[in-house]
């Protein structure tokens, strides 16, 4: 059962790593390899403290998400949750989009 969750984690990082900038990309495909876990741990530890701390100029909400996809990786009872939540989020993003394409007006 983990391993369907570590595959769908890893599908819907490989789809937000497709999606972003080339050096970003790269970035995200380094810390994602096995060997990249002391990187990872402090990095996803770090980004879900920031996040808390939110309220504080330059840390924001976005980095608790991204802080706990990392910690997804080697912390086995993340990766179902944060997997669901890709999926679900992902799907409210095609809505949102295609609720906003459908409301847009053409110029007069």
């Amino acid at each position: 059962m983990s391993d369907n969750h570590h595959r769908r984690l890893d599908r819907r990082v490989d789809r937000i790593q497709g999606r972003l900038p080339d050096p970003m990309a790269r970035a995200l495909g380094r810390i994602r390899t096995p060997s990249a876990t002391w990187i990872r741990v402090p990095a996803g530890i770090l980004l879900v403290l920031g996040g808390i701390f939110s309220f504080l100029p330059v840390l924001g909400v976005w980095m608790l998400p991204l802080g706990l996809v990392l910690l997804a990786y080697d912390i086995p009872p993340l990766k179902a949750p944060i997997g669901r939540v890709l999926v679900w989020g992902e799907r409210r993003w095609r809505e949102w989009k295609r609720r906003r394409r459908g409301n847009a007006r053409p110029y007069s």
